[in-house]
């Protein structure tokens, strides 16, 4: 079974970017473009991993990784917070809210696939298709 991706950004270049990159790793990806819907599609796709922006429309990243981490049927997904927001102290309310790991935009797909792999593999999960 793929290993299930759901990626929260708004920004359509680099949702695109994300979804091809991880697709081309045979990973399910599911899209969100704002922090509710994130939210929403987290409770009903539950995925093995999050990856997601902190500047989002309506819910920001923090708050949205602060109410999956309040709900017993999310808390344990694993979260990546993936950003333009680069100084430490953003990352600290990253980790303070609840994200499992930081990863300061841009990147490049290397960067992401290393990211998410060893984050699957972390959990005693196997990562990625069979090759």
């Amino acid at each position: 079974m793929n290993k299930r991706i759901l990626v929260v950004e708004d920004d359509p270049s680099t949702l695109r970017f994300i979804e091809y990159t991880l697709q081309q790793e045979g990973l399910e990806i599911f899209l969100a473009k704002n922090g509710l819907d994130g939210l929403k599609i987290a409770q009903t796709e539950h995925p093995d991993l999050i990856i997601l922006d902190i500047m989002l429309p309506g819910l920001d990243g923090y708050e949205v990784c602060r109410r999956l981490r309040q709900k017993s049927d999310t808390a344990n997904i694993l979260v990546l917070m993936l950003s333009a927001k680069a100084r430490q102290e953003d990352k600290d309310m990253g980790m303070k809210m609840g994200a499992d790991d930081y990863l300061s935009k841009p990147v490049d797909p290397t960067e992401i696939i290393n990211k998410v792999q060893s984050m699957l593999m972390g959990t005693g999960k196997v990562s990625f298709k069979e090759r």
